[in-house]
């Protein structure tokens, strides 16, 4: 069973991924974007660990809708409202359990997801964070490991896409070739889900 301090845990892990990477995300941002993904995602996620840190929320659908909220309020762009939408709906639908079943969140985390497809208007193959979040979503109900392993061969795979959505839409053909910035750090927040759980033993 998962609680509120394994969801705590896993902002934790995924605010120093994002740390650690942050010039990497904003490289490939420049490429196709504004430059400036890595410095608006460290800010988001270094501002979620602050304010869990302070108001520790007593439930995992609580930590998430609260995370949610501050990305919304710290990160720019369209990357605030597409993750404070991935994180908050995630967290509605988990709802008031104290504890919650590894399929549970499987199951919100589609919730999550398709909230994030309605807002943004994009589908699979159309270059964006659903490229990650869409496979990692379906193989989070097999084990954490095969949901890490397909958010990363779904980044890996936007590389030959032409961008249908978002900035990089606006480049048409010169969007091929690159890797996107928003499948690349949704990418990363399952894989530091997948860190948590290993670390406590639920990596399976």
């Amino acid at each position: 069973m998962l609680d509120a301090g394994f969801f705590h845990r896993w902002m934790t892990a995924a605010a120093s991924a994002v740390d650690r990477e942050a010039d990497r995300l904003t490289e490939l941002d420049s490429a196709i974007g504004d430059a400036d993904h890595g410095t608006n995602m460290r800010r988001g996620f270094t501002a979620v660990t602050a304010v869990l840190d302070r108001e520790a929320p007593a439930t995992p659908g609580a930590v998430l809708m609260l995370a949610g909220r501050q990305l919304v309020s710290t990160v720019g762009g369209a990357s605030g409202p597409l993750y404070g939408t991935l994180l908050r709906r995630t967290g509605k639908a988990l709802g008031d359990e104290p504890e919650v079943t590894p399929q549970q969140l499987a199951e919100a985390l589609g919730v999550g997801v398709a909230a994030v497809a309605q807002l943004g208007g994009a589908q699979a193959g159309d270059k964006t964070m659903l490229d990650a979040l869409l496979p990692a979503a379906d193989a989070l109900g097999t084990s954490f490991e095969e949901a890490r392993k397909a958010a990363e061969e779904g980044a890996l795979a936007t590389v030959p896409l032409q961008a249908r959505k978002g900035r990089a839409s606006y480049l048409g053909e010169r969007s091929i070739g690159h890797q996107d910035p928003g499948a690349t750090s949704s990418a990363l927040l399952i894989a530091a889900l997948a860190e948590t759980a290993g670390a406590d033993g639920g990596g399976a």
